[in-house]
């Protein structure tokens, strides 16, 4: 009797969830932006463009006319990539370079390169990323999830702020996650060799996104090189590759997720929209302002993150 009240339980559920699958997805897609900016002329640079929102970003800013450089770890799939932008854009400017986030010698020389053949940036978007891996470190020893969302995007932006300040006005966004909200920076043990959770890494690294864009807005005051963080939802994309348990629950329930397009509207407004041209240091969601997590307002914990990134990194970022 309890197993057939379950299964009709389960029956009604599904029913519902169809009936109102259309208003469902009307509500998990979350806001659009709605600029109508143009971008001729301008450079951007996209980390992890060949997949996801992040693929849709550089589709988006291509059709507003900028020249969209895609920076990603696996060259092939992002040929592939800016073969389907092009295909939906025939007159899209966007060209694929080699980038690994997980090995600081790959960042440099790209940005040696990238210094070298490129004249301006006005437009960074730091969107690659990693998300519940198995505990594995990166080419120099950082635990993956800070190595590659944090420390991997912080040397890029060191060696390119440069090149940002004098293209000026320039924007930076940061791709971060409602996820900061459960995130502690574990100095102790930032590379968690000490204990391993693949969620709380994940966590801590996201927080550290938004800790870097604050931190860094305000090392940037009157530049006029904005700095702004982002959720984009929780996107059905294949960031959940290393969670079966994860993958299986988003195709489950893929009706309250946003798409990948869903999800790049916030990065998009964060870029492109004429009401954020002075504004910096601030979060945003579904193309609003958001919340953020008392530890991800404590200029005591991002200037000591500032520091311990800069000592990890080998540079010095004053």
């Amino acid at each position: 009797m309890f197993v057939l009240l379950i299964i009709a339980g389960l029956g009604v559920v599904t029913l519902l969830v169809i009936l109102f699958a259309p208003h469902i997805r009307r509500y998990a897609a979350g806001a659009v932006c709605k600029s109508t900016a143009r971008l001729d002329g301008k450079t951007v640079l996209i980390t992890g463009a060949n997949t996801g929102i992040g693929k849709e970003t550089a589709l988006d800013l291509a059709v507003r006319g900028a020249r969209v450089i895609m920076a990603c770890r696996d060259v092939e799939k992002g040929e592939e990539a800016a073969a389907s932008i092009r295909a939906a854009y025939s007159e899209a400017k966007v060209e694929v370079r080699e980038l690994d986030l997980a090995d600081t010698c790959s960042i440099r020389a790209f940005a040696q390169k990238f210094l070298r053949e490129v004249n301006h940036l006005h437009i960074l978007i730091n969107n690659a990323g990693v998300m519940m891996c198995p505990y594995t470190k990166t080419i120099d020893g950082f635990e993956m999830h800070i190595g590659v969302n944090h420390l991997g995007h912080f040397l890029l932006t060191y060696l390119l702020i440069g090149l940002l300040k004098r293209s000026a006005p320039a924007r930076v966004v940061v791709v971060s996650s409602l996820a900061h909200n459960f995130g502690w920076i574990r100095f102790h043990d930032l590379h968690s060799q000490g204990s391993y959770n693949s969620g709380l890494a994940y966590c801590q690294s996201k927080l550290a996104n938004v800790l870097f864009a604050r931190e860094l807005a305000r090392r940037l005051k009157g530049t006029n090189v904005m700095v702004n963080s982002v959720h984009p939802g929780t996107v059905n994309s294949d960031l959940t590759r290393h969670s079966t348990l994860m993958m299986i629950l988003f195709t489950v329930f893929s009706v309250f997720l946003k798409t990948p397009l869903e999800g790049a509207q916030t990065s998009v407004y964060c870029a492109v929209a004429e009401e954020l041209h002075s504004v910096s240091g601030k979060h945003f969601s579904d193309c609003a302002p958001a919340f953020v997590a008392p530890q991800g307002r404590s200029e005591e914990t991002a200037s000591k993150l500032w520091d311990v990134s800069c000592e990890l990194l080998g540079i010095d970022w004053d």
